[in-house]
């Protein structure tokens, strides 16, 4: 047996597949997996599929933690060589081969190889990797590289001509001290993980992980193992991928889970770092110190600065204070000339100079950002927002308002806006952030978005109203008040209950659950929407359970008037029935964040040959799409509205609804009149993409359509449709529009504003 691969396991069974999977297709197959359990049950049935192709076996672990489940395993193996695999990551499939190959030829006692960290699960990766353009080239010359293929897999360093065995020998050590400690982003990622170690090294040096540390038990092992190692050598192509939960709040790694004593936890795993390094190796301890400075300044500094409280400077500063000055002088010197200065002023206890110098720094980062910045306009919008605006009181009667990102004055915003000059004429200054000139029924100060004037409002306005979730740069004031009206009711998974996040960005669900912290109040359309809201976006604050304020419009004493009149304003024929076609967007088609593709599958000029004596079509894709879409010579037939702001007024004045898997059809469903469902991709969006809260073969309020032809039948003999789904629609309408009856506005504005 060469090579033992311990996998400790604390119940994270969704990504275990992945890990044991990427092990079963490993290129190299002289291996043992140990998976050691501890804090959970053994998983039975996945032990079962793999223990046929991998040598499996399972270990339990009376202790807790990482450590302890390590130390269970190394003492079962039976391998020359062990490496260790956290149960949610997965290699590489040449990870194994490549590492064994070279520890063997090199007669090493640790071999290391790359670690690239990734959000997704081993099939996403799979298959962004091999959908992404080859860019390896040829490396370079061989001369370039050092001068044999050996030479073109190390990190950090050259052979050069004449170089001794020894001195190979001190380079590769060096490069590995480099690489594995200061190398790291930051001392989080100090990790004994995508490491080869010869067994009897470990065992002949006693080395094992500190059963005693919680969290950075790697780094006590790593340091002594890199102090002691006569032999170390490195292998870029050697890939071993760590997963980064993207569901920090339910499901966190153990990184993400630290909370607020990581100072506390981190400065008792330096000390048995640094306890635990004997001095062979010249370079270990000072890595590790100049690390430890690193982490000083660019984190610990920061909050002494900002923080007069008696954690950070009374109980923290010190700790830090006596690790720091017990280091070598020559380390502190090298550590550059604002660090070097720094804990000078921390070893010195000169609190006012390290808060000086601290921020200066800050500003300093800031003046470099918009100096040397591509975006710097965009920067400098920041500083001021951060520094300048949110430093200045809130304006008590200004309440600010947006839809949709900017794109239109629209929505329940809207509504809210216009029913409060209603009820309180005059005594509120409203702003619109909206990206086009709009006349608005009321007078509103209109600004752009991320325009100056965009953050001045979003630091000073003491009412905040969205419809979408503010940028990541909102920073919430106390007395702020945050009124979330949402978009819609849910059919497609949102946040906390989706598995994958696909095409939003991996950090989604958490900077979601940060969003969210913000709002005050949020409103839902019906018990569906309050139970689904509370979940996925762990909502715990007051719910407005009066319906969307944008459906008032469709339960309005005078919604037929008002209807004749936006037919007449948009064109419409006289005598023409309107069938409003409402698409949502794809998760996987989009040019790029934000941008999303549209390709129109429905056949107009089939529709206009088979419907024109009766009706016309009005287009209005969802805001996200990017695409225009193309109604060249179907102009008295086709009116595509995607650009018009409010869709509550398209329902008014719509016959029938032709959609998709939007949203819109929970509104729509308030005026009772028929709907079509054009799923043509139904399987993969349903199974592939998001998924869908309801059953919508079971549960819809009229029938799943896949071609045109289907879409124009179902038209043409509306009435029978109407009947077949009659019972459907009445059950469909006491769950979703219950609650609508056209005051939500009102109670909205009476709860809010008080």
């Amino acid at each position: 047996m060469d090579i033992s691969v311990i996998v400790p396991y604390h119940g994270e069974k969704t990504y275990l597949k992945d890990c044991l999977d990427s092990l079963r297709e490993q290129s190299f197959k002289d291996f043992e997996v140990i998976l050691v359990v501890s804090e959970a049950d053994i998983p039975e049935d996945l032990v079962d599929i793999y223990q046929t192709d991998i040598n499996l076996k399972c270990l339990s672990c009376e202790k807790s933690g990482v450590a302890a489940a390590r130390n269970k395993g190394m003492s079962a193996a039976e391998g020359t060589y062990v490496t260790f695999v956290d149960c949610d990551d997965y290699l590489d499939v040449r990870c194994l081969q490549r590492l064994h190959e070279l520890c063997v030829a090199d007669c090493c006692d640790l071999m290391f190889g790359k670690i690239e960290n990734t959000w997704y699960k081993r099939s996403i990766y799979l298959d962004n990797a091999e959908s992404a353009p080859d860019e390896s080239g040829d490396g370079g010359s061989d001369e370039e590289n050092g001068g044999d293929d050996e030479q073109g897999r190390q990190f950090l360093f050259f052979i050069e001509a004449g170089d001794s065995e020894e001195v190979i020998r001190q380079k590769r050590a060096e490069a590995a001290n480099r690489y594995l400690i200061t190398r790291r982003k930051s001392m989080q990622n100090i990790t004994a993980l995508g490491i080869l170690f010869k067994r009897e090294f470990l065992t002949d040096n006693g080395i094992t992980f500190d059963e005693t540390l919680k969290y950075y038990s790697d780094w006590p092992f790593l340091c002594r193992a890199l102090d002691l190692a006569e032999k170390c050598d490195g292998d870029k192509e050697a890939v071993y991928l760590k997963r980064t939960h993207n569901d920090p709040i339910h499901s966190p790694s153990l990184i993400q889970d630290i909370g607020k004593k990581d100072f506390e936890y981190r400065m008792e795993a330096y000390e048995r770092s640094r306890d635990s390094i004997e001095g062979k190796s010249p370079y270990t301890r000072a890595y590790m110190d100049n690390k430890l400075i690193q982490y000083f300044a660019s984190d610990v500094a920061p909050e002494i600065r900002k923080n007069e409280d008696k954690t950070w400077r009374k109980k923290r500063m010190p700790v830090i204070r006596e690790y720091i000055s017990a280091m070598d002088a020559k380390v502190i010197k090298g550590a550059g000339m604002y660090r070097r200065r720094l804990s000078s002023a921390l070893i010195a206890n000169d609190v006012k100079k390290l808060c000086r110098l601290s921020r200066n720094k800050n500003l300093y980062n800031w003046a470099a950002r918009i100096i040397k910045g591509p975006k710097r306009l965009k920067i400098i919008k920041e500083f001021m927002y951060r520094h300048v605006y949110s430093a200045k009181p809130l304006m008590e009667d200004v309440v600010l308002f947006e839809s949709f990102f900017g794109k239109s004055y629209s929505d329940s915003p809207k509504y809210i806006f216009e029913k409060l000059n209603q009820m309180y004429p005059g005594k509120y200054r409203c702003v619109w952030i909206i990206d086009k000139k709009t006349r608005l029924p009321y007078p509103a100060k209109q600004i752009k978005r991320f325009s100056f004037a965009y953050f001045k409002y979003l630091a000073r306005s003491k009412y905040i109203v969205f419809n979408s979730r503010q940028p990541k740069t909102f920073i919430k004031r106390k007395g702020n008040v945050f009124l979330q009206t949402w978009h819609g009711t849910p059919l497609k998974k949102l946040v906390f209950d989706m598995e994958e996040v696909v095409s939003a960005s991996p950090m989604y669900k958490k900077t979601f659950y940060i969003q969210s912290r913000s709002w005050d109040y949020l409103v839902a359309a019906n018990a569906f929407s309050e139970e689904v809201f509370t979940r996925a976006f762990v909502y715990d604050k007051p719910m407005l359970k009066f319906g969307y304020p944008r459906n008032d419009i469709l339960h309005a004493d005078n919604k037929e008037s008002i209807a004749a009149d936006i037919r007449k304003r948009l064109g419409i024929p006289e005598g023409k029935k309107v069938i409003l076609y409402a698409p949502t967007w794809r998760d996987d088609e989009y040019y790029e964040s934000g941008k999303y593709k549209f390709d129109l599958k429905l056949d107009l000029k089939y529709m206009k040959e088979k419907l024109s004596d009766e009706y016309v079509v009005i287009l209005r894709t969802h805001y996200f799409i990017a695409d225009n879409i193309d109604v060249t010579g179907l102009s008295d037939f086709v009116f595509n509205l995607s650009k018009y702001d409010d869709i509550a007024e398209l329902y008014l004045i719509s016959d029938i609804l032709i959609t998709d898997y939007s949203s819109v059809f929970f509104d729509y469903a308030n005026l009772k009149r028929p709907m079509l469902f054009f799923t043509y991709d139904l399987d993969k969006y349903r199974d592939v993409l998001r998924g869908f809260y309801i059953d919508m073969e079971r549960e819809l309020p009229g029938p799943l359509l896949f071609t045109t032809k289907e879409i124009v039948d179902a038209i043409l003999d509306i009435r029978t449709v109407n009947g077949r789904y009659a019972e459907i629609y009445d059950k469909f309408y006491e769950r979703f529009c219950g609650w609508e009856d056209g005051h939500a506005s009102e109670n909205c504005i009476k709860t809010v504003f008080k």
